[in-house]
């Protein structure tokens, strides 16, 4: 099985409930990136799965080896039937929103990949046609209730230049045979921006 770089998954979610659910949330919920240095703006999340009791609650730890819903999750059903939908083990599972300007700079995601058992999927809340998602030097723009497998391995960023927030539920998952299935029945990622 020969799993392309970046792929969209056969996985579709209402993006009007997702807008719904996002709109219950409160600015006082959302918790600047811990990774300063490597964005620009207002880079942001709230955890939806954490490691109980850890440090930062929107750390994907690695070295973790218990996960489990937020209290914030419990209060948000289309997330958690959207969750519900993955038949492999949820590990860290946060929104990240990328405010309008924003940029996170090039940079390499450690200790994933389908080699290590473990990836990092995005599922498009809100977007907007002005954000890029650049990953291996290869421009790519997602859409609305979409579910996106890239090797975040690989060198990528993400830039906003429109005026309304990139949002994303950022799962980090166990690979398991249901996994490999989606990502073996996935759509190879089509690139649609050049670089300027």
């Amino acid at each position: 099985m020969i799993i392309p770089n970046v792929a969209r998954l056969a996985l579709n979610f209402d993006h009007n409930k997702l807008d719904a659910e996002l709109a219950t949330l409160a600015a006082t919920d959302w918790q600047a990136h811990f990774n300063h240095e490597i964005y620009q703006g207002d880079w942001s999340a709230i955890a939806l799965r954490a490691t109980p009791n850890g440090h930062n609650a929107i750390y994907s730890d690695p070295s973790a080896t218990h996960w489990a819903d937020t209290e914030l999750l419990q209060q948000c059903r289309y997330f958690q039937q959207v969750l519900a939908g993955f038949a492999c083990p949820l590990l860290s599972v946060r929104l990240l929103r990328l405010a309008p300007g924003a940029m996170i700079k090039e940079h390499k995601d450690s200790g994933l990949g389908l080699a290590l058992g473990e990836i990092r999927l995005h599922i498009v809340v809100s977007t907007n046609p002005k954000v890029e998602c650049w990953i291996d030097g290869k421009g790519y723009h997602c859409a609305e209730g979409e579910c996106w497998y890239a090797d975040f391995g690989l060198t990528h960023s993400f830039i906003n230049r429109g005026d309304t927030d990139r949002v994303h539920i950022v799962l980090d998952c166990r690979v398991n045979d249901w996994l490999l299935m989606q990502l073996n029945n996935a759509a190879p990622g089509v690139p649609k921006l050049s670089q300027t």
